[in-house]
């Protein structure tokens, strides 16, 4: 049974998310503030965080900064109330591995939940290796030529969709709503700018790629 933190100062709400989520056969547990969340996070390790970006004291956003400092690899849905002006890319950067505005439904929430959960923790090969390039899924940790690479969450997330979809057509809309988990971006170059960061780590020659192939005017094909 997996399980689950909530982190947040709205009472009634994490009730709520809690009786919805234990109905589907999650564990749950609660936090009001983002201290006590951060010190449960650490303390549980629960399988995933929901975490209120907005809170008094420690922020969610400082929740997530923090727990992540801690070389955590547990994944992190942020909860924004709407007009709330979230930068998505720092928010992402940071370690969210997706956000959700509130007020939202149970199937969406619920969807984004176990999307999350299946990048995450999805069964298959612990290491894959193509190039001269080795990662390690269980470990979340990445080689080339046998030295560990540095990864933000946003390039590692990418780096796995591709390997779970080798010789496939992405679009930049499929991409988008795997990896980030939403279908639309103020920035569509996103995906763009994040294909280039993993040709400069992983490619022999970045120029001229032959692993993250470019397909023009449709996305992205990954061949191994």
């Amino acid at each position: 049974m997996q399980s689950i933190l909530v982190i947040d100062d709205d009472e009634s709400l994490r009730d709520t998310i809690a009786v919805m989520l234990e109905q589907e056969g999650f564990t749950i547990t609660q936090a009001a503030d983002g201290r006590t969340g951060l010190n449960r996070a650490l303390t549980l390790k629960p399988d995933l965080l929901l975490v209120d970006l907005r809170m008094p004291g420690l922020s969610g956003m400082e929740v997530c900064k923090q727990f992540r400092s801690c070389n955590t690899k547990t994944p992190i849905i942020v909860l924004s109330a709407v007009g709330d002006e979230v930068d998505k890319v720092v928010l992402l950067e940071i370690g969210a591995d997706d956000y959700i505005v509130k007020p939202f439904g149970v199937r969406e929430l619920l969807a984004r939940i176990r999307a999350v959960l299946r990048r995450t923790t999805a069964d298959g090969p612990k290491t894959v290796a193509f190039g001269e390039n080795e990662i390690n899924l269980e470990r979340r940790v990445v080689q080339r030529r046998g030295q560990d690479l540095k990864f933000t969450p946003a390039e590692y997330n990418l780096l796995t969709y591709f390997l779970q979809n080798p010789d496939r057509l992405l679009t930049r809309d499929m991409i988008l709503n795997s990896v980030w988990g939403y279908a639309s971006f103020p920035n569509m170059r996103t995906v763009d700018a994040h294909v280039v960061k993993l040709r400069q780590k992983l490619e022999a020659d970045p120029n001229v790629p032959r692993h993250f192939i470019t397909v023009h005017g449709a996305g992205y094909r990954f061949l191994p």
